[in-house]
């Protein structure tokens, strides 16, 4: 399949680029930040996503959403990127949506996606337990309570967790930490008794969640996919959730390397342009070639999910580790080539370090995606 966007996906990417350059460029994500919003992001724009179609762009449309595919999620997710703009659009239109669409019964997709698609309801993932992002290690527990479970235990880095009104829970219901056996996917309303969420501020500025869950009930129509056999769900939802985080870094890859280049052409020292300097058009070249082969392997990645979801985890993988390689480059090089006022705070190249440094670590840095092609490979 061509490495290449369609017409319509063009179409996509110039109106997603258009709107979010007039209503949310880098100094919205300033303003949220400086203000402390508990939010962390601003509900009349999520609204306006909403309108767009884009919080529904994965919902089917017989449930109100626009039915298209990863690809197009990935063109929005692109184009976030460019403006560092924070949204549920992950956690919601992406992830939460995935689980459910792959997993959850028909009545509850009818109850649920068509609210996820018009901005009413946003849903969050809740899968990492440590500092790092270690799926198979999963132990909060579900215990079979009468016709339901008792959950306890804890999540932390739940993205947009503060704010979703459903959360995607996994659980461990048999085996122990580290296998993939036995891990099962709950809905949980947010509005549970004993679910206990805390708000935190990330290096980004960006919201999550540390939830604590004491003796949380979920009734038996709360599993989403089958008892002990969620990881299917979990690891394809996961590798949806990658790929368009690789592909919101190769916006920001892109949007750093062009502001760079432009001070490469307006900078003077020793009374000549430096970028007539043959050290910096070199490390430029290099970067730009970084950047575009990273592109192609998130497309592929993004086309995958499309084509052959349940196939998709090893170019998922290598996306998701080559986008934070190159994004990581992008940012460093940007401050380097500002020299010291890419260094401070009124200068937006530390922000992007400061998205990428997050972005790397979500869902899997580059070390622990090398490590799952390895094991799917038998090494």
């Amino acid at each position: 399949m061509p490495l290449i966007l369609t017409e319509e996906q063009i179409m996509l990417r110039d109106s997603a680029r258009s709107f979010l350059t007039r209503n949310a460029p880098v100094a919205h994500m300033r303003q949220l930040r400086d203000n402390r919003d508990p939010r962390g992001f601003s509900d009349a724009l999520w609204k306006s996503f909403a309108e767009m179609g884009w919080a529904g762009i994965l919902v089917p449309e017989n449930h109100g959403g626009m039915g298209l595919g990863y690809v197009e999620a990935g063109v929005v997710a692109e184009e976030m990127g460019h403006t560092l703009t924070p949204s549920p659009f992950l956690s919601s239109a992406v992830l939460a949506a995935t689980a459910i669409m792959k997993g959850w019964s028909d009545a509850h997709k009818s109850e649920y996606l068509p609210r996820i698609a018009t901005g009413d309801l946003i849903a969050a993932l809740a899968v990492d337990e440590t500092s790092k992002h270690r799926p198979r290690q999963t132990s909060l527990s579900a215990k079979r309570s009468g016709n339901g479970f008792i959950l306890n235990g804890l999540k932390t880095f739940v993205l947009d967790g503060h704010a979703a009104g459903l959360l995607i829970v996994a659980a461990r219901t048999a085996g122990a930490p580290g296998e993939e056996h036995g891990l099962t996917l709950f809905a949980v309303e947010s509005s549970a008794r004993g679910l206990k969420p805390e708000r935190m501020s990330i290096v980004d500025s960006r919201n999550a969640a540390r939830l604590v869950f004491e003796n949380v009930s979920a009734g038996a129509d709360a599993v989403i996919g089958g008892v002990d056999a969620g990881w299917a769900i979990l690891d394809g939802t996961l590798n949806a959730g990658r790929a368009c985080v690789a592909a919101e870094m190769t916006g920001v890859s892109d949007e750093v390397f062009n502001r760079t280049v432009s001070y490469l052409k307006e900078r003077r020292q020793f009374a000549k342009l430096i970028g007539e300097f043959q050290a910096l058009q070199h490390r430029a070249a290099r970067l730009y070639c970084e950047i575009e082969v990273t592109r192609s392997a998130v497309l592929k990645a993004l086309q995958a999910l499309d084509n052959n979801f349940d196939q998709a985890g090893p170019i998922a993988s290598v996306a998701k580790a080559r986008a934070g390689v190159s994004a990581t480059l992008a940012v460093n090089e940007a401050v380097q080539m500002h020299g010291g006022i890419g260094m401070t705070d009124e200068f937006d190249a530390g922000l992007f370090m400061k998205r990428v440094r997050v972005d790397q670590e979500l869902f899997g840095d580059a070390n622990f995606h090398a490590d799952q092609l390895a094991r799917r490979n038998h090494y």
